[in-house]
Order: structure tokens, then C-alpha cells, then sequence
């Protein structure tokens, strides 16, 4: 609770390198002025000039864009001698799993706003860092590392944890969305999106439960709670209902199990708002130890389930990269993560939207062909699932019916591309304990 006072005191700022300055970049690079005891350093990304007109779109003057490096390469930046902190924001799995080892080779911390990397090889990742002595870390203001954030408060207070997660608005229609169906689900026109330069297949992931797989398995990799067998139920709930419904089935509610992620809707299946929805927050459900914590659920005023036992803590709103500088400063100054993969647990299979054709080309996360799936790591490598985060590019080899699992098997993959190498290294050496019993 004094990273401010940490940062501020310290005699010499904070430095800090962005790659990526997209949406989640400018967000941060918006606070950067007003917080004492950081500079960001340098920035990378693939058009300099744009970069440079994101600072000045959030308010940064001339002679602050004077004073910071702009370069095209990730690993340039990486590379640079003036740097404590590297932050990944790039959404590109193949990227950020390269900027990553990078950071861990030249002694950087890195923040990996890359979700999508840290679900493709996170755990292997996170090692590299462990043994260089550095930090890598999930980004404070992203839902994972918020969600993760409250699973260790339930746990560091004695409680433990029946379900944590966030909040999203889905239905199950939303699985078939494609770039070209996206706008009018958030209310746009596709010239509306376009002139503010949105991205329609990012913006996809988000509506077709792909972005939402991806987070429940990074915070699944990061705390040891566990996905269903079947994904993702998406139980449309509001935050008064949270302890109701997110408790095991055995104990009257929806969940598969105790210590389970889970994403509640925005939405009851027939498109009515949930009321008091959860759409951009995060949650955990705890579960009382003792009658006497029970007792004191309701003496002060939690929201319990009907046998008073569960209870919710919830956070309504995340501001992502307005945050950020939570995980930099946590990082650089205490060397703590905020949120990072301890295990393999969870993965995101690659799953058909429609009928797929033998020697169809897959356009990876948001796209016309495929979503991620939810599943446990155990059956995702079981089916021999191709991750989502490799499901971009590659070309099909059989056909894989609507709603099918694409496996390693059914695409034409380069098996010596850095990313695949990473991956497949990482599921040796982290595949849960019962595949490594039936090997």
C-alpha cells in the first residue's frame, strides 16, 4: 500500500519501455506525466510515427516526445541499456513470448499486458524470469491480475475460494460472431468504428468468448483454480446473486466444483439485462471456514447465499491500462509480481465457428474460422488441441465440423517457429501430473 510513497522517494524515476502503443499503451502512457518516480524511456512499435502521435493524443508535450526513444523493434527496445521495466502490449502471442526471454536474457522485469502469450507459454516464461532474478508479471488493471489480486486476499484472510472470475456480455450466439457481424453488438456502425480506428477482429475476441478463455486461463495458471470439463458456462448473474449461483453444485449452486473460474454474463439468455450486472468488473466467491466467520458474513452486511456460508467480493469496474503502473511500480520497487503463471492448468483450444474445409487457412483470435475454448489443460493436451494463440495463418489439413477442436494434427504447423518451439517445451515440462503418469 506505498508504492507511491516508494517510487516518489526514490532517487532516480522508475524507467520504463512500452511496446505496443495501441488502446491499452496510450491508457498508460496518459499517466505516465502525473506519476512521480517514472519515466517511460522508449516506446516501440511497428509505426514510430503513430506512437508518437498516441502520446500527443493523451496530452504529452513536445519536449516529453523529444526526451523519449522511438523505435520499430520490441527487442531493440528489450535491449536497451537505460530500461528496468519492459511492458508487452502488443496482443501478439509469437511477440510477446520473444520479448519475454528477451527481458529474462538482459536482466528486465516485464509486464505482460500480452494475455495471450502468457496463456500460450506462461509458465515457461515465468521460470526464465525466476531464474534471471527478474519479475514477470500480469498487468494490474487487466481482469486477470485484479482477479488474482482478490483470490489472494480471500486466501491470505483465511478463506477459501469457491470461484473467482469477471464479468462479460455473452450469449450463445456470440460464438459464430466474425469481424464482419461484430459492430452492431456494441452499438456502432462499421464506419463509425473505423474512423475511430477500431479494430474489428480484436474487438471480436472480446464478444465470441475467446478473450474470456484466455483470462480465465491465465488466472486458472495463477492461482490453481481450475476450469470446468465442459469451459466456460457464462451463468448470466448480477453481483447481489454472486454467492448464490457461483457455489458448487453440491451446495446448490452451478459450479462443477469448488475452486473453479468461471465468467458471469451481463445478459439472461433471452437478452434481457441482467440486473446489477457484473459486465466490466471482477469477483471472487469465498467460502466461510467456521460458523463464527459465517456469523460475521452477515453482521456486516456481505452478500451471502441462502445458507449464509458463501460470500462475494466483487470489484464493478477495471480501468486496464490507466492501472498499469500498479504491476511496473510492484515490480521494480518490492520485485513482486501482480499475478503470474505457477502452473499449467488451464489452456484455449482452437474451436470451429462453423464447418471448416480441409486446406482452409485459420485467422486465429476473433476471426471468421475459430474461438478459444475453455478447457483443463490436462484434456486439452489429451485431444492434442491446437492452442489459439497458434490458430492464426496455418493452413487446415481435414475437416473439422461446427464446434469441433482443431487439433496439432489437423494443420499444416512450422514446428521450428520460436512460438511453437516455446509452447511445446512448455508442455513438457509443465503438463499437469496426470498426463505425466499416463505418458
Amino acid at each position: 500500500m506505498n508504492l507511491a510513497a516508494l517510487a516518489a522517494a526514490r532517487a532516480k524515476p522508475v524507467r520504463v519501455g512500452l511496446i505496443g502503443a495501441g488502446k491499452f499503451g496510450a491508457m498508460f502512457l496518459s499517466q505516465a506525466p502525473t506519476t512521480a518516480g517514472l519515466e517511460v524511456a522508449a516506446i516501440a512499435d511497428l509505426d514510430p510515427s503513430r506512437a508518437k502521435a498516441a502520446c500527443r493524443s493523451v496530452g504529452w508535450d513536445e519536449a516529453r516526445i523529444g526526451a523519449t526513444a522511438f523505435v520499430e523493434s520490441g527487442l531493440e527496445l528489450v535491449a536497451r541499456d537505460d530500461l528496468e521495466v519492459v511492458v508487452d502490449a502488443t496482443g501478439h502471442p509469437a511477440a510477446g513470448i520473444a520479448h519475454a526471454l528477451a527481458a529474462a536474457e538482459h536482466g528486465k522485469h516485464i509486464v505482460m499486458v500480452n494475455v495471450e502469450a502468457d496463456v500460450l507459454a506462461g509458465p515457461l516464461l515465468a521460470e526464465a524470469h525466476r531464474k534471471a532474478g527478474t519479475v514477470y508479471s500480469m498487468a494490474y488493471g487487466d481482469q486477470p491480475a485484479l482477479t488474482c489480486e482478490l483470490v489472494d486476499w480471500a486466501r491470505a484472510c483465511g478463506f477459501s475460494v469457491a470461484a473467482a472470475g469477471k464479468g462479460t456480455k455473452y450469449l450463445p450466439s456470440y460464438h459464430a460472431a466474425t469481424p464482419d457481424t461484430v459492430w452492431p453488438h456494441y452499438g456502432l456502425t462499421p464506419e463509425q468504428a473505423a474512423a475511430a480506428g477500431m479494430n474489428p477482429q480484436m474487438f471480436n475476441s472480446f464478444l465470441d468468448g475467446t478473450k474470456s478463455a484466455i483470462e480465465m486461463a491465465a488466472i486458472s495458471n495463477g492461482t490453481g483454480l481450475t476450469p470446468a470439463p465442459d469451459g466456460l458456462a457464462f451463468p448470466p448473474c448480477g453481483v447481489d446473486d454472486l454467492a448464490q449461483v457461483l457455489r458448487p453444485r453440491s451446495a446448490g449452486g452451478q459450479l462443477h466444483h469448488a475452486g473453479q473460474v468461471e465468467v458471469v454474463s451481463s445478459l439472461e439468455r433471452d437478452g434481457r439485462p441482467v440486473f446489477r450486472d457484473l459486465r466490466w468488473g471482477v469477483y471472487v466467491v469465498l467460502e466461510a471456514p467456521n460458523d463464527y466467520a459465517a456469523a460475521c458474513f452477515k453482521q456486516y452486511g456481505m452478500n451471502t447465499d441462502e445458507s449464509g456460508r458463501y460470500a462475494a467480493m466483487y470489484k464493478p469496474f477495471h480501468l486496464i491500462g490507466l492501472e498499469l503502473n500498479v504491476s511496473i511500480l510492484s515490480a521494480a520497487l518490492r520485485g513482486e509480481a501482480t499475478g503470474a503463471p505457477s502452473g499449467f492448468r488451464g489452456d484455449v483450444a482452437a474451436t470451429a465457428k462453423r464447418a471448416l474445409k480441409a486446406g482452409e487457412t485459420l485467422d486465429g483470435e476473433g476471426g471468421h474460422t475459430v474461438w478459444g475454448k475453455l478447457m483443463p489443460a490436462a484434456d486439452s493436451l489429451a485431444k492434442g488441441a491446437l492452442p489459439i494463440g497458434l490458430a492464426h495463418g496455418v493452413r487446415l489439413t481435414r475437416d473439422i465440423p461446427e464446434g469441433g477442436t482443431v487439433g496439432w494434427a489437423d494443420v499444416e504447423i512450422e514446428e521450428t517457429g520460436q512460438a511453437v518451439q516455446v509452447r511445446r517445451e512448455m508442455e513438457r515440462r509443465f503438463a499437469p501430473a496426470e498426463v505425466k503418469a499416463a505418458e
